[in-house]
């Protein structure tokens, strides 16, 4: 995909590394000339310009671009870029960054967000559900309503341990996309082997998080 990441400082770098790696084309804008570093990801392709500018988002082409990324510390920032990305451009795919809770009701359609992504109320997600081991919690639904991002986190004894990814039997339309081990955030590779203790996130629709609870042996 081709895809615009509005905000190059560490969110927006870190969004930028981890597309590059899995083959994406990655497009970073960023006003502030200080957080212009092409070293820091130098496989993206960096333009110093206000993304909320429309002249800036025009002289580049976004409407050639797949995925708009709004990831700038500033909630105004992120809604204007995604409005204009959506409605000016028609960008297919609209992810914005909430930065201050209190602010997640305006980042849904009539903004132009497909998909809004609150840290503050992930981390609160996981506290108030109160995880423990062989929990299955959904952290999030994604805008149409179709999938949920879920984790669950594998006993030290699990009999999956050792098992590859590629050998897991996952239910349909379930997909692992991160593996949460000491402090490391693994994205799965086939061969890449399961381990107790292990926190896997998935992206599922509701009907298969039993499925996908049996699948890693907990019930």
């Amino acid at each position: 995909m081709k895809v615009a990441i509005a905000g190059a400082g560490a969110v927006g770098r870190s969004i930028a590394r981890e597309l590059l790696l899995n083959g994406h084309e990655v497009t970073l804008f960023e006003r502030n000339t200080g957080h212009i570093e092409p070293d820091a990801v130098p496989q993206a392709t960096w333009v110093q310009a206000d993304a909320c500018e429309l002249s800036n988002l025009e002289q580049a082409e976004l409407q050639t671009f797949d995925v708009m990324v709004a990831a700038t510390g500033d909630d105004k920032a992120n809604l204007v870029v995604s409005l204009l990305a959506k409605t000016e451009f028609a960008v297919n795919r609209v992810v914005a960054r909430v930065n201050d809770p209190r602010n997640e009701w305006l980042f849904d359609e009539d903004w132009g967000v497909d998909v809004a992504v609150s840290t503050p109320r992930i981390l609160a997600s996981l506290v108030e559900e109160a995880v423990s081991v062989g929990d299955l919690v959904r952290l999030m639904t994604f805008r149409q309503g179709q999938a949920n991002l879920v984790e669950l986190t594998l006993p030290p004894n699990t009999p999956l341990a050792g098992k590859p990814v590629r050998k897991l039997d996952l239910p349909r339309d379930a997909a692992l996309v991160a593996i949460l081990r000491g402090g490391r955030v693994i994205v799965p590779q086939s061969d890449d082997p399961i381990e107790g203790g292990d926190e896997l996130v998935f992206i599922a629709p509701a009907e298969a998080e039993p499925a996908l609870h049996e699948a890693m042996q907990l019930s």
